[in-house]
């Protein structure tokens, strides 16, 4: 199941579609600069939680295929699921292609983390220019800083559910759409 999973998410990402930062670097990138755990948790419980959120946000620093499958469950929810955009795995690599075709040097850093229970929380800010294309709209070098915040829940080693919340209003502003 896995495999096909790899397959299917390789085979969405578009052939012109080339990550900026090998996968190493992408998860290193986004390592949080704060992390709160919950003390009662065993260390051993927290690794297996923070895997595969790495991965997550390290695939949004370079649209990656192989990190996005090992972050997702084939199951994956997305209970705040933007208009336009699929549900399951596939919805976030049409997210991350679209931004990433729209600020190429895209970067997410994670702010900091809270872990609890099954749940990761995460404060994000999205960084770069607008040197791309957007909705029609063709980027001058405008520089990119909006926030995010994500509520992951993960469970047998991958992330099954995420809500969120995109200061997308920031975004469309630095971008001239409003």
């Amino acid at each position: 199941m896995r495999t096909l999973f790899a397959i299917a998410l390789a085979l969405a990402a578009p052939s012109c579609f080339a990550a900026q930062v090998d996968d190493r670097a992408a998860v290193a990138i986004a390592k949080p600069q704060e992390l709160i755990v919950d003390k009662s948790l065993p260390p051993a419980s927290v690794d297996a939680l923070l895997t595969p959120v790495d991965a997550f946000y390290g695939f949004w620093n370079n649209g990656s295929a192989q990190l996005l499958s090992r972050a997702l469950s084939p199951s994956f929810i997305d209970h705040t699921l933007p208009p336009g955009r699929p549900q399951g795995p596939t919805g976030p690599m049409t997210a991350s292609k679209a931004f990433l075709a729209a600020v190429p040097d895209l970067k997410v850093a994670v702010v900091q983390r809270l872990v609890v229970g099954d749940r990761v929380v995460s404060h994000l800010r999205f960084t770069g220019h607008f040197t791309g294309e957007f909705m029609g709209r063709k980027g001058q070098g405008q520089p990119i800083d909006f926030i995010a915040t994500d509520i992951l829940r993960v469970s047998g080693g991958r992330v099954t559910d995420n809500w969120h919340l995109e200061d997308n209003l920031a975004f469309m502003r630095q971008i001239g759409s409003m």
